[in-house]
């Protein structure tokens, strides 16, 4: 039914910069909101930004002023461009969708940040 396709993610030395990309399949009509989530080893899951139909963004603090979340309606693409980079930020990264109300996970993608 509904499928994400995540890119973007790679080995980075601290200070670097990467984008994210995800696609979504579905309609951007039925798309209720869009979201970047992360895990590293032992930890839990937590949500890192996220993006409504209107346009609102919301951001952990961990990553305010580093991390922006946006989204280009003619693609039915969610980006996340990371700047400065640390080595806490070493974790998959996996996109998430809320299609009519139901959720979908993209298979993550790995971001590695090297000392």
């Amino acid at each position: 039914q509904v499928q994400l396709v995540e890119s973007g993610g790679g080995l980075v030395q601290a200070g670097g910069s990467l984008r994210l990309s995800c696609a979504v399949s579905a309609s951007i009509h039925s798309i209720n909101a869009m979201d970047w989530y992360r895990q590293a080893p032992g930890k839990q899951r937590e949500l890192v930004a996220d993006i409504i139909s209107g346009g609102s963004t919301n951001y952990a603090d961990p990553v305010k002023g580093r991390f922006t979340i946006s989204r280009v309606n003619a693609k039915n693409t969610v980006y996340l461009q990371m700047n400065s980079l640390k080595p806490e930020d070493t974790a998959v990264y996996y996109c998430h969708a809320v299609v009519m109300g139901a959720e979908y996970w993209g298979q993550g993608t790995q971001v590695t940040v090297s000392s």
